[in-house]
């Protein structure tokens, strides 16, 4: 007799993998942090780059949070567990772009941050969408709560992201930075700060 897996076991094993992968990302940004402060002469500080690694260690630590809502799907397929493990793949990559293992090419992390942003935002945008089927796949009713908001949230996003592409004023990447933490500590506040 073969037994097969509940749906807790399934969410049990994908949230290990995802664990995995999440820790593996906040690693990174704490790491490249404490390099930062062991040795604040080595390489210059760039705020729009320090913001942006606040935005995504609150971006990580609310993907974890939230991935909890996947206790409620019913049905999982291998696809589904790929797409998941592709979303937080996806977030490891932006903090290997705002920590590599060398910036030693570059002058500093403004003058690293500004040449790679095409790779950054364009990774960035990829996980907005991510995130809009992530939704999805938590059910439609949990869809709904943020539908509206989504016609909103994602437009602005990608767009703001193409700018960031297109454009090196340092005055947009502050901007979108500022703008992009207090939206998304208003978002979590707002909606998801209870998982009931």
């Amino acid at each position: 007799m073969n037994a097969t897996p509940d749906t807790i076991e399934i969410f049990q094993h994908v949230r290990i993998v995802l664990g995995i992968v999440l820790g593996l990302s906040i690693t990174r940004l704490l790491t490249g942090v404490a390099r930062l402060l062991q040795h604040p002469g080595q390489y210059k500080a760039y705020p729009v780059h320090l913001g942006w690694v606040l935005m995504l260690l609150l971006t990580l630590v609310h993907f974890w949070w939230w991935q909890f809502r996947l206790i409620d799907l019913q049905h999982w397929t291998f696809e589904i567990y790929l797409f998941l493990i592709g979303y937080a793949i996806l977030l490891f990559l932006l903090c290997t772009l705002l920590f590599p293992d060398s910036i030693s090419e570059y002058s500093g992390y403004e003058d690293f941050f500004i040449s790679r942003r095409k790779w950054f935002f364009g990774i960035f945008a990829l996980t907005i969408l991510f995130d809009v089927v992530d939704s999805r796949i938590k059910g439609s009713g949990h869809f709904a709560v943020f539908a509206t908001e989504y016609l909103f949230r994602v437009p602005i996003y990608l767009a703001l992201c193409a700018i960031a592409i297109w454009t090196p004023n340092r005055r947009f990447h502050q901007i979108f930075v500022a703008g992009s933490l207090v939206y998304e500590i208003s978002w979590i506040a707002r909606l998801f700060n209870t998982l009931s």
